[in-house]
């Protein structure tokens, strides 16, 4: 998977890791057409997954793909972590809940950005984050 040209791979192991991510997934969503707006969403969204790992987690990736969900194209982020996992997934996606010392925006201010988003998160075994927006013209 790894070496699929479509897929562009971003080890998150220090903050300025979170720019080299936020810059894949700008230049993916411009290559598909995206809207200036939708591409600056689509990048702040990836900032804020991007953040959490190094807040958190310390190191893990963010992959960038396009992708078939529900049957559509979609651009695909995925972020991936084998930190300490979410206690209260439910909990992290309500504005304003934090259990560190941000404003707690970051996953629910990605959801907001993105058509959808899904948590996958077990104790002591990390976090998978999956976002995506709809490619523009596969409605």
């Amino acid at each position: 998977m790894a070496g699929d040209p479509d897929i562009v791979v971003v080890a998150i192991n220090n903050p300025d890791d979170i720019v080299d991510a936020r810059k894949a997934g700008h230049q993916l969503a411009l290559d598909l057409g995206f809207s200036l707006t939708d591409v600056t969403m689509i990048a702040t969204a990836i900032s804020e997954i991007a953040r959490n790992i190094t807040s958190y987690a310390g190191r893990g990736a963010v992959r960038v793909m396009v992708a078939e969900r529900e049957n559509r194209a979609a651009l695909v982020v995925r972020a991936e972590d084998d930190g300490p996992g979410i206690v209260d997934v439910e909990r992290a996606m309500e504005d304003g809940y934090s259990t560190g010392r941000g404003l707690g925006m970051g996953l629910p201010g990605a959801r907001r950005l993105m058509d959808r988003l899904i948590v996958e998160s077990a104790l002591g075994k990390g976090t998978v984050i999956e976002m995506w927006k709809w490619v523009p013209g596969s409605a």
